[in-house]
């Protein structure tokens, strides 16, 4: 993202928690979340990583021209639709399976707003309800997903020469419009989002931090359990336990970089030392710029841990004295944040990268 990269090495001052910090952000090369297992080459994949055929290449490039944020007004060509969304034209005999999978790999694992001809009574306009209604009664099925300030839509709808294949790019209200006064960070996550609660998972913490040989922050472990494995604005990837992909699962990345580190003499992380070390740093999220989200686990108490953010350059620590939720929270809604995504988004999305069984977990 532009206006997030920092090339001077001398201190700064931050506005509120942050403060600069001495140190290098750079990784091991061809290790870590950010190697050709990553969210960024493997789980925000682009359909150079997946075939594709002409038609679905078509319908792709539309969806990506649309949603993008700047795109403007959507206003449909198709006779008696209201203004608000664009319908594609999906080729006959397109294969509706490859073209939302194919979407899937672009833009997370979608909601489900109707099957089998009956819609989820309790869509509403802030939960996918632009995608289901130009067509009315006639929706057959319908997937949903949230990309900043769109909603993308893939399904069948009934039509007079039979069941056909649709897509539509739609409008979709910013769920923070109207956000109540939270009573956590972690609800005004959930609130500026607009997450689906009901998607929410549990995980067996007990066994995680006995693997791991510590507890973890609280609110940590709430937030992986509503929001599991996915990112923030397609930018910050959460690491949590038992992810899609190894990079990515907190249990396996730490003891993998614990490892490396432990094996080698390194300035990577200066002053800091990688945990298992006493007061070592353990990473809970990254992004594909390769950034790097630590918290510092000098406290006894991990709801007293501080989280470290560095950059892929040299020098570039960054210390918050707040909790997890609370970065995320100031990432999406404050244009001042480091590393924020208000600057670049208006509107606010959590990419979820798991699949029907990681999302089952229970």
């Amino acid at each position: 993202m532009a206006g997030q990269r920092r090339t001077t090495t001398s201190p700064e001052v931050h506005r509120g928690p942050w403060r600069a910090g001495r140190g290098v952000a750079a990784r091991p090369a061809g290790h870590g979340p950010h190697t050709p297992m990553s969210v960024a080459s493997a789980s925000m994949r682009t359909m150079e990583d997946m075939p594709t055929t002409d038609e679905q290449g078509d319908i792709l490039s539309a969806v990506q021209r649309l949603a993008w944020p700047g795109t403007g007004d959507l206003v449909c060509g198709e006779a008696g639709h209201r203004a608000g969304h664009v319908c594609l034209a999906p080729a006959d005999g397109i294969d509706l399976p490859g073209l939302q999978g194919a979407l899937s790999g672009r833009y997370g694992r979608p909601r489900n707003l109707a099957m089998d001809g009956y819609a989820d009574p309790t869509v509403t306009g802030r939960t996918g309800l632009p995608l289901l209604a130009p067509f009315g009664e006639r929706i057959v099925e319908m997937r949903a997903w949230a990309h900043a300030g769109r909603w993308i839509g893939c399904g069948t709808a009934r039509f007079d020469d039979g069941v056909r294949t649709v897509a539509l790019v739609a409008e979709r209200e910013d769920p923070a419009a109207d956000l109540a006064e939270q009573t956590s960070w972690l609800d005004g996550v959930v609130a500026v989002t607009g997450w689906d609660t009901t998607r929410a998972r549990t995980v067996d913490w007990a066994a995680v931090e006995a693997r791991m040989g510590t507890a973890l922050p609280s609110d940590y472990k709430r937030l992986a359990e509503m929001f599991g494995h996915g990112a923030f604005d397609g930018f910050l990837q959460l690491h949590v336990p038992g992810a899609c992909f190894e990079s990515d699962d907190l249990v396996l990345h730490t003891e993998w970089l614990g490892e490396w580190a432990g094996t080698r003499r390194t300035g990577l992380w200066e002053p800091y030392e990688v945990y298992p070390a006493p007061g070592g740093l353990v990473e809970w999220a990254g992004s594909e710029q390769a950034d790097q989200f630590y918290w510092l686990t000098e406290d006894p108490d991990p709801d007293g841990w501080p989280v470290l953010a560095c950059e892929d350059i040299p020098d570039s620590w960054r210390r918050f004295d707040g909790t997890t939720t609370e970065f995320v929270y100031r990432m999406l809604t404050d244009r001042q944040h480091p590393f924020s995504t208000a600057r670049h988004f208006d509107t606010h999305w959590f990419e979820s990268y798991a699949d029907e069984s990681y999302a089952d977990e229970s």
